[in-house]
């Protein structure tokens, strides 16, 4: 197992001590922990790529401890409501949808390789950014997180959720060609 590997396992690690940090009111010490993990997201993707050590643990891995992380972020900074309930629930609901139509592809045969959609990767990165600004919120004591990302973050979520929808449908379709990305079928 590769150093990609170990760091997202870290990340993974650090979600409980996150989650923790919030819930005690150590908002400074949470953004940090935070910061690191999505730290490690970036330089894990980085390092794969670089030392083309991708492998079919870390392709599981990987978008597991994002989903991860980020669902604790968004339950945890919802029942400590620095985030609207709302925005939650988009995100929470999507990716519950997204398994359970990726276990419905797997029971009726098909194999599902699903590719990252430019929508998606906004949508994480708006993710990512609602948490922060709400841990800056909470760290600095101001009342709300800016409107503005939070519709970012909700809009991209449920566009990526379509796309990604979309690209499951297609994994169904005989005589498609399963491993290519479908991420502008729904936008034409």
């Amino acid at each position: 197992m590769g150093l990609a590997n170990w760091l997202t396992i870290l990340r993974i690690l650090l979600i409980p001590v996150f989650v923790s940090l919030l819930v005690y009111r150590k908002p400074g010490p949470a953004l940090v922990v935070f910061a690191a993990a999505a730290l490690t997201d970036l330089l894990d993707g980085w390092i794969a790529r670089r030392q083309r050590s991708q492998s079919r643990l870390g392709a599981f891995l990987d978008p597991m401890a994002d989903k991860l992380l980020l669902t604790a972020s968004f339950v945890t900074l919802t029942y400590l409501k620095v985030l609207p309930f709302w925005i939650a629930a988009v995100v929470i609901s999507r990716d519950v949808i997204l398994v359970v139509g990726t276990l419905l592809v797997y029971m009726l045969g098909a194999r599902v390789h699903p590719r990252p959609t430019w929508a998606g990767k906004a949508a994480t990165f708006f993710q990512v950014l609602t948490v922060l600004t709400g841990l800056v919120a909470r760290y600095l004591h101001l009342p709300l997180v800016p409107r503005f990302v939070l519709w970012l973050a909700a809009a991209f979520t449920v566009i990526s959720g379509l796309q990604y929808i979309v690209q499951g449908m297609n994994f169904l379709e005989p005589g498609e060609e399963r491993e290519e990305s479908r991420e502008d079928a729904i936008v034409r």
